[in-house]
């Protein structure tokens, strides 16, 4: 498409030797078809010419694929009334405007301008002005089309707040939204019921018909609870088979006890699962509002705790949580106490797991996960130690042995010359909340000779949201100074992918419920590449967890990862066994 301008009639008046003007304007009409050339050779970059009118003179291949015009359609017509919505005309002819007049430039942005069908188109634009001192300036405006980027951004935002399979809230999604419901009861002086709710023997169906069945009687089990809520109530998917309610506006016990009938009758008729009727129970835990918690999450877990009862009680169905139960979550408060003579006992230890790096198959850094041996009795697991030392505020001592043990460790094989890989330790939001943990964790590696590439921390993405300006000002320092700094388990929490602008961090984690079904499950595999893709545009490192057979890993390869964790390489060792394997790879 040739321009319906040219640089020629700004040069006459300027020149008065015949011989110099036909030179000029030679050069001059070399650097336009120079410059056309340019433009059209930017298959992806739209960019069309405005006069001082606002009436297209320029108009790209690429602005014809992104607005839908024909180049012959547009010529002469105005700006505004092609690409421009209703609701910004004005705005944009006053921009045009001061620009011309007063020299104020349009700035860069995103916008959501409208194609030849109506429909938004989502680009960034860019803004350039030639001649605007003359009296025929003319304006290029250069947009990006943004709507893959856009959609990776919104299936990635969906991701960070809601479960992909049944499309329920996620558990901190479910968690924010309640607080908001208990404000209400507050007010209303109305009781609230929180109901958990797990599958019976789910394990066993899984097993018997696979994970696709498996997941298309979840789906199926989330319809039908949908079924039972009224306009107020909540519902979210909190793990593999659980599920859990929350219904306000109740009055009295006979209203709770009514609620709960809807929720068990759900599970008296069958499902349909591969033209075949499956009979399906659940164990439910109710807790109520205000007699059995005052949050969110004190209701959630002692509705948890009723409903372990009920799975221990089968048949029953239904357990209410009651002082039974609580004196039961008084032997926690015991096990906290051995917990904290274990500190001192030598009871502990790190075991390590490495990440590998997905081109070369190189180890290159490795997590440190805390196992606890006691003296007496079996191996106590971290699921049920680490939220045991949370709620205890053992988890600044066990956190500080951490540290100490890592740094040692990491010392001790560069004194042996066992490798240069990175340790990356876990800090809680309770370890962040007191500034001194940094301190303690700098001093503990100048005190082994360790710099910033030595040890490096993972952090949830709740921790960070958590997370208050002077703790990510000191987060900041650390990344400033070199160190790794991870967000663990992404996609489980409830940040918005406008933080991660915001957040000090050098790495995503993918959590492993995404790499499990990859290779069957499109949902999953696209989440994935969507974080790979985002997480690369802003210059991090991405690492998948939980990376178990060869297929999951083919998947990874092919979107892009960077680093895999998980059994199918390795399992979590012990510090001996590590050792080892870093002797091997430096043929020790």
């Amino acid at each position: 498409m040739a321009a319906a301008w040219s640089f020629r009639e700004r040069t006459d008046e300027c020149l008065e030797e015949p011989g110099d003007l036909a030179l000029v304007q030679q050069r001059h009409a070399e650097s336009e078809s120079r410059f056309r050339t340019l433009l059209e050779s930017l298959p992806k970059v739209a960019v069309q010419g405005y006069d001082r009118d606002r009436r297209v003179i320029y108009w790209n291949a690429a602005s014809t694929q992104l607005y839908g015009y024909h180049p012959k359609e547009v010529q002469g017509r105005l700006l505004e009334e092609l690409i421009i919505p209703e609701s910004m005309r004005a705005e944009v002819i006053s921009a045009h405007h001061s620009w011309i007049e007063k020299g104020i430039e349009i700035p860069s942005s995103e916008l959501e301008l409208q194609g030849k069908s109506g429909a938004p188109v989502a680009v960034y634009s860019h803004h350039v002005m030639l001649g605007e001192h003359t009296a025929n300036p003319v304006m290029f405006c250069v947009d990006v089309d943004l709507s893959q980027q856009n959609q990776a951004r919104r299936e990635l935002e969906f991701a960070t707040r809601y479960d992909a399979l049944t499309q329920l809230p996620n558990r901190q999604t479910f968690e924010r939204e309640l607080e908001g419901r208990l404000d209400e009861a507050r007010r209303r002086n109305d009781c609230l019921v929180v109901i958990y709710i797990d599958l019976d023997r789910f394990a066993e169906i899984n097993d018997a018909r696979g994970y696709e069945a498996s997941d298309v009687l979840l789906a199926l089990v989330a319809k039908r609870l949908r079924g039972c809520l009224q306009c107020a109530d909540l519902l979210s998917r909190f793990g593999s088979d659980e599920f859990v309610l929350a219904l306000p506006h109740v009055k009295d016990n006979d209203g709770v006890m009514q609620r709960v009938e809807e929720v068990l009758d759900h599970f008296n008729q069958p499902f349909m699962l591969e033209d075949e009727e499956l009979h399906v129970t659940a164990s439910l835990g109710v807790a109520l509002f205000p007699d059995n918690g005052s949050t969110a999450r004190e209701l959630i877990h002692n509705a948890d705790a009723a409903k372990n009862r009920a799975k221990q009680s089968m048949p029953k169905r239904c357990w209410f949580f009651d002082q039974q139960i609580h004196d039961e979550l008084l032997y926690q408060h015991r096990l906290a106490e051995q917990l904290r003579s274990a500190i001192g006992n030598g009871e502990l230890a790190l075991y390590y797991q490495p990440q590998v790096a997905v081109a070369s198959g190189r180890i290159e850094n490795m997590e440190a996960l805390l196992r606890w041996f006691p003296r007496e009795g079996k191996t106590i697991t971290a699921s049920e130690f680490i939220p045991l030392a949370e709620r205890s505020e053992l988890i600044h001592q066990l956190g500080d042995w951490a540290i100490r043990e890592a740094c040692r460790q990491k010392a001790e094989w560069r004194e042996k010359g066992l490798g240069d890989q990175r340790i990356d330790i876990n800090l809680s939001g309770k370890q962040l909340s007191v500034p001194e943990t940094f301190d303690r964790l700098e001093t503990c590696m100048r005190e082994h000779g360790l710099g910033p590439r030595d040890i490096g921390i993972e952090l949830t993405e709740n921790v960070l949201i958590e997370s208050d300006e002077r703790i990510l000002e000191l987060l900041r320092q650390l990344y400033h100074r070199g160190m790794k700094i991870a967000i663990d388990d992404f996609g489980t929490g409830y940040s918005s992918l406008s933080y991660l602008k915001r957040f000090p961090v050098t790495s995503l984690k993918i959590d492993r419920t995404f790499v499990m079904d990859a290779p069957t499950d499109p949902g999953d595999r696209a989440i994935m590449a969507a974080t790979v893709f985002i997480g690369h545009s802003l210059g991090l490192e991405v690492v998948a967890e939980g990376v178990e057979n060869e297929e999951q890993l083919e998947v990874l390869r092919e979107i892009g990862c960077d680093l895999v964790q998980g059994y199918h390489f390795f399992r979590p060792m012990s510090a001996d066994d590590m050792t080892r394997i870093l002797a091997a790879l430096e043929g020790q």
